[in-house]
């Protein structure tokens, strides 16, 4: 393996949160609503139930809770927060940013404000520039969230998706480090030629909202989930040794992977190609379902709050979404 030049300085999380809606979406409860079953979505996702926001309720309400949250564990006044990233694809409105509403709540008046898209991979996006901003001394604290409404942009008629997706937000307080701890790699990537097989025409200036254009369902996520399974693998698979080998680390040094809860049979065969056992695989998707760029930051809060990541461990983080896009990340906690 190539070794890379080593990194001088690097960020580190001080603080996570999250927050979920409570309204629960069970499999049953989709039985009523589209040809399926329990044992169907099981079997083929792992999902046996998710969280879905209210009428009236908006992603910023939840990314603000996070927000507090993990402020609490990092004992940082948001006043100390230099920068708000925020990874979305279903924010607010279509302007201004989700972000901007989180610093308004959050009286974080002295950072700047970003939202990033780049679908289920949105919060390594966040990360990889929170973390390129920490090192070049642009930026002291940051947050980083991951958050989507997906079930806002749900074909609640479209059996293969509409038990896919959960809502939920979770976010990190982000730091400089000049320990052994932190963020020892982080990689991301893009490969425009394949947006045909994952997305959402409507709303923007390439298909106004027109009354065709909402009787076509145009205004709803879209995906091709056989050619996407075929990619989502193969992707993760090199994306994790790409964030291994700039960590300078090998795979069995690896305490835990938590990849993205998109698909149950993904995060397996992802896995099985990594030689990770499954005992240090942390899957959390039976409970949330694939809440896209929440994903990842909402499954390491889980894994921390509930004892099973140590401090001292490492991480190997890895998703996949649409556009396509990835990322991937080592981080020690």
């Amino acid at each position: 393996m190539e070794r890379l030049p080593t990194r001088t300085c690097h960020s580190r999380i001080t603080g996570m949160g999250s927050a979920v809606p409570e309204q629960v979406l069970t499999n049953h409860d989709l039985e009523l609503l589209v040809d399926t079953s329990d044992e169907w979505i099981t079997g083929r996702t792992g999902i046996k139930e998710r969280r879905m926001c209210k009428k009236g309720e908006r992603l910023s309400d939840y990314c603000v809770k996070a927000c507090r949250r993990a402020l609490e564990d990092a004992q940082v006044e948001a006043g100390e927060i230099d920068a708000i990233l925020i990874g979305t694809i279903s924010g607010d409105y279509r302007f201004p940013a989700t972000s901007i509403f989180v610093q308004s709540e959050l009286r974080a008046m002295n950072a700047f404000a970003l939202d990033i898209s780049a679908t289920c991979s949105g919060w390594l996006y966040a990360l990889f520039h929170a973390d390129a901003l920490i090192a070049a001394g642009r930026v002291r604290k940051a947050l980083v969230v991951g958050a989507e409404m997906l079930t806002s942009i749900t074909d609640w008629s479209d059996r293969s998706t509409c038990v896919l997706f959960g809502d939920a937000a979770a976010a990190a307080v982000v730091e400089a480090s000049d320990g052994h701890e932190g963020v020892l790699s982080v990689h991301i990537g893009s490969n425009g030629d394949l947006a045909h097989l994952l997305y959402c025409k409507g709303g923007g200036n390439g298909k106004y909202l027109t009354e065709e254009s909402i009787r076509k369902g145009e205004h709803y996520l879209r995906m091709s989930g056989n050619d996407v399974f075929k990619h989502a693998v193969r992707t993760m698979y090199r994306a994790s040794v790409k964030a291994i080998e700039l960590a300078h680390m090998e795979i069995d040094e690896i305490d835990w992977l938590i990849p993205h809860q998109a698909n149950i049979r993904i995060m397996e065969a992802t896995a099985e190609r990594l030689r990770i056992p499954r005992e240090r695989v942390f899957i959390n998707i039976d409970k949330y379902g694939n809440t896209s760029a929440a994903s990842v930051p909402l499954a390491i809060d889980e894994a921390r709050r509930t004892g099973k990541l140590k401090p001292g461990q490492t991480v190997l983080t890895v998703v996949f979404g649409g556009g396509f896009t990835w990322g991937s990340a080592v981080i020690r906690f």
